[in-house]
């Protein structure tokens, strides 16, 4: 038997978020029952909601930064109990069975993930999952991670997304002390990025677009600030960095960033999930060995060391805590540029239908 809980939806790509009526689904053995206490504004959400990438299914309840408290678990869960802080991230569901998923990197999932929200509901009670930007949720205990005491809640929900999409790369590119990185963006992605690659040991450069943001970036921890416009400042930190992960959000020259990498130098695309337009000069990357690459999100382990690792170093989100009236306003506000920080949504602030 299906529950109710309240939500905010977008009923088209044109109308604002308004409240509704959502199903949640029976408790199955292995489920676990969440009541949503706070739940994080991803630029990701205005995306879907606004149809921008396309294939959005309405009425769509974005929010996949969720933190709150299990309300009850199935017959079969072992990992949580009624009343942990647990969280949930981008995903919900995967085959499993893949060499992806055996791996723990069900992101990657061969067959598919099944995302939180407008994503194909395998469960039958809908036709859609629904996100966070609600009261409740229920999720199979694999897709549930736990959230240390020790961070604050508001400032954890985008870690399930933000920090473990700048964690995955630094990991996977075996960042720590006497690594050079360099974050290009700084907005929420980018600030994490900084904390994430400092707290690894890492020598860190915030590459910008104009030094406007060059006191928030050292603030949070960067060693330089370069300003990709500079020529001359580019060209003295030319061969410098080991790894470079980028933020920004469209289609962009990766030439003067290229020219930043060490041999054997990485760039990772995070944030421009379209066609990149502007051509490479191959002999730049053959000259150096140079790598272009991407990293989406993290699997289930990686999203469960993340929030350990912040807890064990002190690092959370910068966050402005909002209630659910001030998701459209929010979501005028990320779409007009990043503001350096997290919209996260108060659920307590959810009224019934």
């Amino acid at each position: 038997m299906t529950t109710t809980t309240t939500a905010w939806a977008a009923a088209d790509a044109t109308s604002p978020l308004e409240p509704i009526e959502i199903p949640r689904r029976e408790l199955g053995p292995l489920d676990v029952a969440i009541d949503i206490e706070f739940c994080g504004i991803c630029h990701s959400d205005i995306h879907t909601a606004r149809n921008e990438w396309h294939g959005t299914s309405y009425p769509v309840v974005p929010g996949h930064e969720i933190v709150g408290r299990v309300s009850a678990t199935g017959s079969e869960v072992t990992r949580h109990a009624v009343g942990d802080r647990v969280g949930v991230g981008c995903m919900v569901d995967s085959c499993g069975e893949c060499e992806s998923c055996v791996d723990g990197e069900q992101n990657y999932c061969q067959r598919g993930a099944v995302m939180t929200y407008n994503s194909r509901d395998r469960s039958g009670t809908a036709a859609r999952t629904y996100g966070g930007y609600s009261g409740s949720i229920v999720v199979t205990e694999g897709f549930v991670v736990s959230v240390p005491e020790g961070l604050d809640a508001a400032a954890a929900a985008p870690i399930l997304c933000a920090g473990v999409t700048m964690y995955s790369p630094l990991k996977h590119h075996k960042v720590g002390p006497g690594s050079t990185v360099g974050i290009a963006g700084f907005g929420g992605l980018g600030s994490m990025g900084v904390k994430l690659a400092k707290a690894l040991g890492a020598e860190v450069t915030v590459i910008t677009r104009s030094d406007k943001k060059s006191a928030e970036a050292l603030k949070a921890g960067a060693d330089h600030v370069l300003v990709i416009s500079d020529a001359e400042a580019v060209r003295g930190a030319g061969r410098s960095l080991d790894l470079i992960l980028s933020t920004i959000p469209s289609t962009h020259d990766l030439g003067p960033y290229l020219g930043l990498l060490k041999r054997d130098g990485a760039y990772v695309v995070l944030g421009a999930i379209e066609p990149l337009t502007t051509p490479i000069h191959g002999g730049m990357l053959a000259g150096r060995r140079i790598n272009v690459t991407g990293s989406m999100i993290g699997g289930i382990p990686e999203t469960q060391d993340v929030l350990d690792f912040c807890a064990e170093h002190g690092i959370a989100s910068d966050v402005q805590v909002i209630g659910v009236d001030g998701i459209n306003d929010a979501y005028d506000q990320l779409a007009g540029g990043d503001p350096g920080y997290r919209f996260v949504i108060d659920m307590s602030t959810l009224q019934p239908v």
